[in-house]
């Protein structure tokens, strides 16, 4: 579909909203708001497309820069939908195909329903196709008004509306298909002689029927596809109804869900199949999810990669992480830029801060804290225990409350453990440090330079106890 161009209006700031943030940047199912209808019409085929952007529209050139095909209209003054589409005008200079419409804050609209509204101008020859739906309660919605033969003769917008018109139940949604030479021949000629104003798109039907040109509408059954989002309480209707078409298509993929409607997956997750999803779970960002995953009860995994064989359990909160097979992670933990393999356990109530990366076999137990780490094949750190900025190699055994001191004030400073070390409880490694291979380091130690492969090191005061000591005191 190489001669498809679309249009996104994205101008308006949307009050309703109450909010400093524009509202077409509202995230919805991971990803701003008009993040979706851009989405859609990209599926749909077009080859150009032209963002007009005005309240913070840094912002929302910020987001999509870089993106192929993209080009930005800027709207100073928002005088309607005509003069938006007029904004983007110069940016389609010289395209002589179609121009599909869209709305930035009509977040659900689908790639097969605009496909078959261009293919179905294509098949009637129409200047301008109108995508419609059919609304009980039509109130705030421009009505649709047919000729005899079907065809679109005009749109009346509510405050323009007779009270006959005012009863019909069929609505323009707002989207729309036209030849690009008469949209932009006829978006020059528009005049704002209404109740708002306002420089209507819809005039352009007027125009249309005036020089005999064929209009023609395009029904869409689901009303869902065409709502528009002004207020917090709508965002929150569409953002359920996105995840609820996120979740059938998981399913549909063989993902078990326990309870569809308390699983939260955000657009760009990718889950395969035979991996069972608890209630309360939490999948957004990047997410990837492998094979034979059990993710439970109120896991929060964020911009993540699982493999196959992954346990997520209550609580854990991963962000931006790669994730091997057979991986448990366990209740509380919290997961950020970490890299883990195979086969590796994870929590309960641990802290995988940036930067850490943990091989296969590897243990992280409760309460424990790494940063900027590699922990080698089968090494474990089971409990209260903060590690960072270290390299640490296979098969070492880190004893409870163990502490790298890797920053003295000005520097932060690594710490190496070798192979096959074992670590007492209670030691600290003051940095820089490296620990030789098949070393003991004693309970309680501080170490302060480095140790030699195969030795024991001991770095505490000697006990001493003095006896009867007590029996005196309490007899004084």
């Amino acid at each position: 579909m190489g001669d498809v161009a679309a249009i996104i209006l994205a101008a308006g700031k949307g009050t309703r909203m109450k909010s400093d943030l524009v509202k077409v940047m509202h995230p919805l199912a991971g990803a701003p708001m008009v993040a979706w209808p851009v989405e859609a019409a990209r599926q749909a085929g077009t080859s150009r497309m032209v963002l007009v952007v005005g309240h913070q529209a840094d912002a929302i050139r910020n987001h999509f820069e870089g993106a192929e095909g993209m080009a930005f209209a800027l709207q100073e003054e928002q005088l309607g939908t005509g003069h938006a589409v007029a904004s983007a005008a110069a940016a389609l200079e010289g395209f002589e195909g179609r121009v599909l419409i869209l709305c930035g804050d009509v977040p659900l609209i689908r790639p097969e329903t605009l496909r078959g509204m261009i293919d179905a101008q294509r098949s009637t020859g129409a200047a301008l196709t109108v995508l419609t739906t059919r609304l009980a309660n039509p109130f705030g919605y421009g009505r649709i008004i047919r000729g005899f033969d079907g065809r679109v003769i005009r749109i009346v917008e509510e405050k323009d509306a007779t009270p006959e018109e005012r009863g019909r139940t069929e609505v323009n949604a707002g989207i729309y298909c036209a030849d690009a030479g008469f949209l932009f021949d006829a978006v020059k000629r528009i005049d704002n002689n209404n109740a708002q104003g306002e420089y209507y798109l819809t005039d352009i039907i007027n125009m249309a029927n005036e020089r005999g040109l064929r209009c023609t509408a395009h029904p869409v059954a689901d009303q869902l596809e065409v709502m528009g989002v002004n207020d917090r309480l709508q965002l929150a209707e569409a953002a359920r109804s996105a995840r609820q078409r996120i979740n059938g298509t998981l399913m549909l993929d063989g993902v078990t869900m326990v309870d569809p409607s308390a699983t939260y997956i955000d657009r760009g997750v990718a889950v395969a199949r035979d991996t069972t999803l608890f209630p309360g779970v939490q999948l957004t960002g990047d997410t990837r999810i492998g094979e034979g995953c059990v993710i439970e009860t109120g896991a929060v995994i964020k911009g993540s990669t699982l493999g196959s064989g992954c346990t997520v359990e209550p609580g854990a909160v991963i962000r931006s992480c790669r994730i091997g097979n057979n991986v448990v992670v366990k209740a509380g933990s919290v997961m950020e830029d970490s890299i883990i393999h195979d086969h590796t356990a994870i929590g309960p109530m641990a802290h995988l801060r940036p930067g850490t990366e943990l091989m296969a076999h590897v243990k992280i137990g409760n309460f424990v804290e790494t940063k900027k780490i590699t922990m080698g094949e089968g090494s474990k750190a089971s409990h209260l225990t903060y590690l960072g900025d270290a390299s640490i190699g296979s098969n070492v055994n880190v004893g409870c409350g163990t502490i790298t001191c890797n920053y003295d004030g000005v520097r932060k400073h690594r710490t190496v453990i070798e192979d096959d070390v074992f670590v007492g409880s209670d030691v600290q490694f003051v940095a820089p440090v490296t620990i030789g291979r098949n070393s003991l380091i004693a309970a309680g130690t501080t170490v302060t330079r480095d140790v030699p492969p195969d030795s024991l090191a001991i770095a505490r005061a000697p006990q001493v106890n003095k006896d009867g000591w007590k029996l005196k005191q309490r007899n004084q």
